[in-house]
């Protein structure tokens, strides 16, 4: 019997087309298709039902939710305007629910800008709601600064260690979820396997 996969929810929270934050996500992606035992799900909130607090959920919410809920590690990726997180990740996280179908569950952030300081302050204030949600919000959140500059229309980074800092924040994400929760994703098919 096969070993269950570790699902991971790629959250983009840009509404543009190409955006930076979308050519960050790219190359996390790529680092999760190095793991045979890695599904990632990508969520763009253009293709969602978001809808505003206060107002009737669009029935396709709920399955947002559901297939949000079925992975073991979520990644938000943010881009930083006037000093915090996108509306629309946070819009997102609105549309999770309360209690929040994240609760519980690994979560590491990704923040992208064009300025010298990356996405610093939209990391802290995400982690916070995270935090208060009940996500458990990795360390080593990974911010980038200067986007512009680093990458091409292609989705290609220029700054080698920029892009191991963006890699190694997938492969943080799945040595987390293996360390800490693999033995509940595939107990019952170790034990089966042994027999």
């Amino acid at each position: 019997m096969a070993h269950s996969k570790i699902k991971i929810a790629v959250i983009i929270g840009s509404l543009r087309s190409n955006s930076y934050t979308s050519r960050a996500l790219n190359i996390v992606i790529d680092e999760f298709k190095k793991y045979k035992d890695v599904e990632c799900e990508v969520f763009d909130p253009k293709d969602l039902h978001l809808n505003f607090p206060g107002k009737a959920a669009h029935p396709g919410n709920k399955d947002f939710q559901e297939r949000v809920a079925k992975a073991n590690g979520i990644i938000l990726a943010t881009p930083e305007y006037h000093g915090s997180y996108s509306s629309v990740i946070k819009l997102v996280i609105e549309n999770l629910g309360y209690p929040s179908v994240i609760s519980g569950k690994p979560v590491a952030l990704l923040g992208v800008a064009d300025g010298q300081i990356g996405a610093i302050k939209a990391l802290e204030h995400l982690r916070s709601v995270c935090s208060h949600i009940g996500a458990i919000v990795l360390p080593s959140p990974v911010s980038v600064a200067g986007a512009h500059k680093i990458f091409d229309e292609q989705g290609r980074c220029s700054e080698p260690k920029v892009e191991a800092r963006i890699r190694a924040l997938a492969t943080d994400l799945v040595k987390f979820i293996k360390r800490h929760t693999s033995s509940s994703i595939s107990l019952e098919d170790i034990v089966r396997d042994t027999k």
